[in-house]
């Protein structure tokens, strides 16, 4: 498993999920659960639909 999100990437997956986590809460609403896929994806920086589109927002380091 590579990485990649970027930093900018997962520091707004981590606080969408916190974010959805907590509205869950609030709400009392089970749907809050949603929230731990972004957070999930932002600690370990990895997202399983990227990989499938092929998408990258990991900056690439030029040698």
């Amino acid at each position: 498993m590579k990485i990649n999100e970027g930093n900018l990437d997962r520091i707004l997956r981590l606080v969408a999920g916190v974010a959805i986590i907590a509205w869950g809460f609030l709400a009392q609403n089970w749907l809050g659960a949603i929230g731990i896929i972004p957070l999930a994806t932002g600690l370990i920086g990895w997202c399983p639909l990227y990989s499938v589109l092929h998408l990258n927002t990991c900056p690439v380091k030029k040698s």
